[in-house]
């Protein structure tokens, strides 16, 4: 039976990611059996590639394959828009108006899961605030986002940076890599202080 050993092993693998279940993981090392060998190893190589050349910007945390992404390098760093997670960043710049930088959280704040302020970026996103005038929270707008973004207000305030929060034409509960470009774009334009 090593070949049921093999499909449970591949498919304890895939249900290892976020929001993949044992039935989706399941379906998903069956599709593994009825790629052709080349697709596999297209496969493979994509998981090598994505895990040797893809890594995290030193200034924002945002995903890049250099020691600074495009965006911190370009970009004017007086305007700094916090998110949660690097799929926020993509989300947001679909909208193509932001011409500011960003800073990734990694998370949120969260005590029922053991995260607390030491566990997010929240230091670097300190030492950066030298130098620019505005900081936008653009967590999402549900329990633990707003959380972290009146926790984050709370330290930015003293520092004489302005702070504003994205405008709640984002519906509460949802995230910001499913919002649509005209509802971010609203979002961000009409930002209030906090």
């Amino acid at each position: 039976m090593k070949q049921l050993d093999c499909i449970l092993r591949l498919s304890n693998k895939f249900a290892r990611l976020p929001g993949v279940g044992a039935k989706t993981a399941q379906r998903y090392a069956y599709s593994v059996i009825d790629m052709s060998a080349q697709e596999v190893e297209d496969f493979c190589a994509a998981l090598r590639d994505v895990k040797a050349e893809v890594r995290y910007c030193a200034e924002c945390g945002n995903f890049t394959d250099k020691e600074v992404c495009d965006i911190c390098a370009r970009r004017d760093k007086n305007v700094i828009c916090v998110v949660a997670y690097p799929k926020d960043v993509l989300a947001l710049e679909r909208v193509s108006g932001y011409r500011g930088v960003y800073h990734v959280l990694h998370g949120t704040l969260s005590p029922l899961e053991g995260r607390g302020p030491d566990a997010l970026r929240i230091k670097e996103l300190l030492a950066r605030i030298d130098g620019a005038d505005e900081v936008i929270l653009a967590t999402n707008p549900d329990v633990e986002g707003e959380a972290t973004a009146m926790y984050l207000a709370r330290l930015l305030k003293p520092m004489g940076v302005k702070v504003t929060r994205i405008a709640q034409g984002i519906s509460m509960g949802s995230e910001l890599e499913y919002a649509d470009e005209v509802t971010l774009m609203r979002a961000l334009e009409k930002r209030t202080p906090l």
